[in-house]
Parts: C-alpha cells; sequence; structure tokens
C-alpha cells in the first residue's frame, strides 16, 4: 500500500516514539516527560505546525517558567529542556519529517532564560520546619483553649499547620497539591487521594501521570486532625479548599440559579450551604498557599530569629523550598537513595545533580582532612 502522506504530516507523537527508542532506558525517563509536555503546551499533531516562531514561544514559555515557585524550573534546566527539543528536532529532520531544524535559529534561542551557574538555593532548613510547625500547633492549642475560637478559626490553624506538615515531610511539588490557575488536570489535593492510613498521597507528578507519594506519620497525623474540624461531605472535597469567596459562590451558581443563592445565602453560611450539598469548592490554589506562606513567615519572623522574612526581597517560606529542604536534609546525612525516593526523582542520578553542591563540599572536606594529614 503506497503511503501518500508527505514528510510534515506525519504525527508528531509518533516521531517521538520513534526518537525515544535510539535512547537509552535511562535517558528515556527524563526525556520523554519533557517532549510530551512541549507536545501538549502547543497541542502539536503534526510537524507543519512546527517553525522557528513555535520553538521561540517555547523558549518564551520555559523563561517563565523560570519565575514559578511550584515548578522548581532553575535556567540550567530550562536550557536542558530547551536542548532536548532542539535534538529531537534534529532527528526528525533526519527522518524527513522537517527540512531544517527551526530550534537551531538564533531567533529561537534568544527569549531563553540565561544561565550564570548559580542556582536558587533557598529551601526549608530542619530549624524553619521545626519552629514553623511549633508555631503553627501552638495557634491550634490557643484556638482550642477555653472560650474556643470560632470554628472557622480553628479550621484555618489547623489547615495552615497541615500544609507546613505536608510540604515539609513528604517533599511533595506545590502544583501536585494544590490548584495551578490555567491547568486542568492540576486542580488540588482530594481527600480521595489521600491514604492516611497508609501513609500515602496520590499525586499527578511532574512526569504528567499519577504517583504515590509518601506521607510520614507527623503528616498524617496533622492532615488527620485537621480533617475531623474540615468536616468534609465526600471524598472529592478538596483537602485545602479554597477561602476566596467568589470562587465558592460560583460553585453555587453552577448549581443553582442566582436568584436562589441569594435566598440561600441570606439565611445561611455559605460553607454550610456547599457541605450540604455536597458541591466542592475549588481548591487553594499554588498562588493562594503562597501567599498564606508569606503570612506566616512574616510571623515567624517576628517570633524568632530563625526565620528570615524580606517581603521586598521576595524572601519567605516558599512551597518549593520545603521540597528540596527535605531533600538537602536527607542527601546531607548521606541517604540519597532515601532523598531519591521521598522526592520521586526518576534516578539517583538526578538527585546528586540537584545537591552537587553537598557533593562538592563533601569533597572539599575530604581534601582538607588530607591536607592535614599530610601537614
Amino acid at each position: 500500500m503506497t503511503d501518500h502522506t508527505t514528510p510534515e504530516t506525519q504525527p508528531v507523537d509518533t516521531t517521538i516514539d520513534h526518537y525515544l527508542e535510539t535512547l537509552t532506558d535511562r535517558s528515556q525517563l527524563v526525556v520523554e516527560p519533557v517532549l510530551e509536555e512541549w507536545r501538549e503546551q502547543f497541542a502539536l499533531e503534526e510537524f507543519e505546525a512546527v517553525d522557528t516562531d513555535l520553538c521561540r514561544e517555547y523558549s518564551r514559555y520555559l523563561n517563565r517558567q523560570v519565575d514559578r515557585d511550584d515548578r522548581e524550573l532553575s535556567a540550567a534546566t530550562a536550557q536542558t529542556y530547551f536542548a532536548y527539543v532542539r535534538a529531537f528536532l534534529s532527528f526528525a529532520v533526519r527522518e524527513n519529517r522537517l527540512d531544517t531544524n527551526p530550534a537551531d535559529a538564533n531567533r529561537a534561542t534568544e527569549l531563553l532564560p540565561d544561565d550564570d551557574g548559580k542556582r536558587d538555593r533557598q529551601f526549608w532548613t530542619a530549624t524553619e520546619r521545626r519552629v514553623a510547625l511549633e508555631y503553627c500547633t501552638r495557634r491550634v492549642d490557643s484556638a482550642l483553649t477555653p472560650p474556643i475560637a470560632p470554628t472557622p478559626i480553628v479550621r484555618e490553624r489547623l489547615r495552615n499547620r497541615a500544609i507546613v506538615a505536608v510540604l515539609g515531610f513528604t517533599g511533595v511539588r506545590g502544583a501536585e497539591v494544590f490548584a495551578v490557575p490555567g491547568d486542568d488536570r492540576r486542580d488540588g489535593l482530594t481527600w480521595a487521594d489521600v491514604d492516611i492510613d497508609g501513609n500515602t498521597l496520590t499525586v499527578f507528578g511532574k512526569s504528567q501521570s499519577y504517583q504515590t507519594a509518601q506521607l510520614p506519620d507527623r503528616a498524617a497525623s496533622a492532615l488527620e486532625r485537621y480533617r475531623r474540624v474540615l468536616e468534609q461531605p465526600t471524598e472529592a472535597w478538596p483537602v485545602f479548599p479554597t477561602n476566596h469567596y467568589p470562587s465558592k459562590r460560583r460553585a453555587l451558581t453552577a448549581a443553582f440559579s442566582d436568584e436562589r443563592v441569594e435566598t440561600m445565602l441570606e439565611r445561611r453560611d455559605i460553607d454550610e450551604i456547599l457541605r450540604e450539598h455536597e458541591l466542592a469548592p475549588p481548591s487553594l490554589s499554588t498562588n493562594g498557599v503562597r501567599s498564606i506562606l508569606k503570612r506566616l513567615t512574616a510571623q515567624l519572623a517576628g517570633y524568632t530569629d530563625a526565620v528570615e522574612y524580606d517581603e521586598d526581597e521576595n524572601v519567605y517560606l516558599k512551597p518549593h523550598g520545603a521540597r528540596r529542604g527535605l531533600g538537602h536534609e536527607l542527601y546531607t546525612k548521606g541517604s540519597a537513595e532515601l532523598a531519591q525516593s521521598a522526592l520521586r526523582h526518576q534516578s539517583v542520578d538526578v538527585t546528586h545533580e540537584s545537591y552537587s553542591d553537598i557533593q562538592t563540599a563533601d569533597v572539599a572536606d575530604r581534601v582538607g582532612a588530607v591536607l592535614e594529614d599530610d601537614s
């Protein structure tokens, strides 16, 4: 049977599969999610749409991701991702899918972020994590000490402690737990994703697939105590529902007429209505949790010198800093494989690369010890 398709109309996804077959198993694990995200970002089906303008737009997209806490994307990683796509497009040229590689043009790469060799080392130290949890626990105890605070205040304080515990002990990314604006696939963790007895969370990972994240006892107990006061009516309820009133109201108007919603709200609290009708509000967003952590960090800075807060310099306990802090602590204590497992890195090589600064410091210590012995 004669194939009447032209090279540029060959499916992009099929060519990606063929390209991955040329790579080692380890390289496939690293490259495949990057290529799939690139293809999905631009809804690519055929090579006819792949040109210099698209590659330039991908550079712009990567540049924007570097500033997002939930992506944990460094300038160096952004350039690496672009290099993966460029290598794939070179393969496409060899397969006669493209005449030339559009990613080779200077115009395609000039919007990539500059890599000065420095990395953002902001992470939660073990002391910061401990102090944050202690502070949140004191706030909870204060709310539960007679006269007991109103339920919304108790819920908020238990929620904040649960947020700190989940971020601090599980190694999850912010985008795996909280809703990401504009991404329908990342709509926040629900209670159906939480197995407290089994010490696991089910999250939509960076690999664009569902993964099991570990849930240590301290995080599990904080969630369990919070769940008791949250009183979610269904397992589809978000673990961390938004407190944004317009968003909660939209959940009501999606089910009832504006006139009926007005009547309901005249008589009862919006949260009570949502629970009664099992209408789940949206999850707290990544932007929302950053705002919560900024306020918490400002409070902590007034409570102890162990935590630094600088609004102008954007210095606070960021969501991705919790993940990096956990990995840093495990890696420093000689548990590279445990750090890999906790952070769900695809290979221990990724873990080594992420914490190369620790390796360098360790080498420096060993060199110093050897030189002292020789003196």
